[in-house]
């Protein structure tokens, strides 16, 4: 079921790339940059909530999610910390590219080369605008995670201690 849930996943981002390009073709850089200019600023914001996020919580409460008692312990942790740091990774990168775009496309409009396939260009801008806009998309839906692993050590957690508990009250009435 997963196989196919990624395979769909991956036609429609890239059927959603493709008609970026095919339908970016006759969209002006300038009505793109603003679009750029929002995905940046989105990755900046989920770069820093995440990072906040986890400086804030990480020693107090997420460090019993990350390492729970007699689960792996340390392999488990490692994974849990690649989880937890992915969207800040992520919003990262396409911070970066947004930059990179933002550094280099004055200097393409200045190439001969770009005004010969400006329409192509313009596919090419828009397609990797899309591109980043589900990335960034999926990447706050990544920003879930952290508040998911905290919850089921949360439940975990209660359970154990209903358990114990009702032990005690066992142990207690049989005296």
């Amino acid at each position: 079921m997963r196989i196919i849930t990624v395979i769909l996943l991956l036609i429609l981002w890239v059927s959603a790339v493709a008609g970026g390009y095919l339908y970016g073709q006759s969209v002006p850089f300038s009505e793109q940059w603003p679009l750029f200019e929002a995905l940046r600023t989105t990755s900046a914001i989920i770069f820093a909530v995440v990072g906040a996020w986890l400086a804030i919580v990480y020693p107090e409460r997420l460090r019993l999610s990350l390492n729970p008692p007699n689960e792996g312990g340390q392999a488990k942790s490692q994974n849990n910390i690649g989880i937890l740091l992915s969207p800040a990774v992520n919003s990262t990168v396409i911070l970066c590219i947004v930059l990179l775009v933002g550094v280099s496309a004055p200097l393409l409009k200045r190439a001969d080369i770009a005004h010969t396939y400006i329409t192509e260009c313009r596919g090419l801008s828009y397609s990797l605008l899309v591109a980043l806009t589900l990335w960034q998309a999926w990447t706050v839906i990544l920003t879930l995670v952290p508040a998911d692993l905290i919850l089921s050590r949360a439940n975990q957690e209660n359970r154990r201690r209903e358990v114990l508990d009702g032990l005690r009250k066992t142990s207690v009435k049989e005296k």
